[in-house]
């Protein structure tokens, strides 16, 4: 009940105008998100890449009103991936499609994509397309598979555990030869499109972790200058214990390490990303940055209570 009322805030406009304004707000999500500027970002992306992970830079903004505001993100990710190539450091960029204008107009959506998804290819960036609730799954999966027809490699996708159609989706990927971020699930679902019990989640996640794998055995790697592309699976959870399943079944089939990469949010289990990193996994640390983190901040919340009771002990004493 309180992770439904914490996603609902997270898409409230009321709240968000709120919340925004609070400083004791705004000082906590600076814990999730490496800051307003690329320039923040890029910093953060250096001190990760000395302690030898990867990363996957996230331009926050989701839900654009209008094309102007679309083409402008388009933009300042494509400036994105111009700095990461020119830069030297070793990350890809994550983005979502609604950011780029799919509730205004698909095909203004798939032409943004299409400019970024060049704009890496000439820089050899890795972009991995974001999913978001189910009303756009089928269009992302749509347009994801449009690029790769037209020949793109560079980029891969995002299955979400929870949803049923889930396992169906990996299989036909799989066939297609695609690179998958597996997450749990973060948005509200009603219980005829997802599993509503944790238990259910957390095994549908260990199914679709063992379909890659064994899949992934045949994926020759690539990558560039801004470093390897991830394999097929790439486990997105700070959950020990999908990480524990993940690991030990790779050693079980002589998958090597180099084909398994753990990707973790920025700011969170950090014990858990170095201690993954030095055992010799790849690891991928989603960085976002911007100044629209409310929605980010609010699912971060909600996925935790923890963050939420020390965001609320904090308000208290403002």
């Amino acid at each position: 009940m309180l992770r439904s009322f914490l996603i609902y805030l997270s898409q409230a406009a009321w709240a968000k105008r709120f919340t925004m304004r609070l400083g004791v707000a705004r000082r906590m999500a600076r814990r999730f998100v490496a800051g307003d500027e690329l320039g923040d970002a890029l910093h953060a992306v250096r001190k990760l890449n000395s302690e030898g992970m990867l990363a996957t830079l996230d331009l926050l903004g989701e839900h654009t009103a209008d094309a102007a505001a679309a083409q402008a993100s388009t933009a300042r990710i494509i400036e994105t991936i111009t700095q990461i190539a020119e830069s030297g450091v070793h990350s890809g960029v994550s983005i979502k499609l609604t950011q780029l204008g799919l509730k205004l107009d698909v095909a203004l959506a798939e032409e943004n994509l299409r400019q970024i998804v060049q704009a890496a290819s000439e820089r050899q960036v890795f972009v991995r397309i974001d999913m978001e609730d189910t009303p756009w799954v089928d269009i992302t999966l749509g347009l994801y598979r449009g690029l790769r027809a037209a020949g793109y490699t560079n980029l891969g996708v995002v299955i979400q555990a929870y949803l049923y159609r889930s396992e169906a989706d990996v299989h036909a990927l799989i066939a297609e030869g695609a690179r998958v971020r597996v997450v749990k699930g973060a948005y509200m679902e009603p219980a005829d499109r997802a599993f509503p019990r944790k238990a259910d989640v957390d095994a549908a996640y260990d199914r679709l972790a063992d379909l890659l794998l064994h899949a992934g055995q045949h994926l020759p790697p690539a990558g560039g200058p801004a470093g390897p592309w991830p394999p097929m699976l790439a486990v997105a959870s700070q959950d020990p214990q999908r990480i524990a399943y993940a690991k030990q079944h790779a050693a079980e089939l002589g998958v090597p390490k180099a084909q398994v990469e753990f990707q973790m949010l920025y700011g969170i289990r950090r014990d858990l990303q170095q201690s993954l990193a030095a055992e010799g996994y790849p690891v991928r640390i989603y960085v976002p940055y911007g100044r629209e983190w409310y929605p980010y901040f609010m699912r971060r919340l909600a996925e935790r209570p923890a963050n939420l009771w020390f965001f609320l002990t904090n308000l208290v004493r403002r």
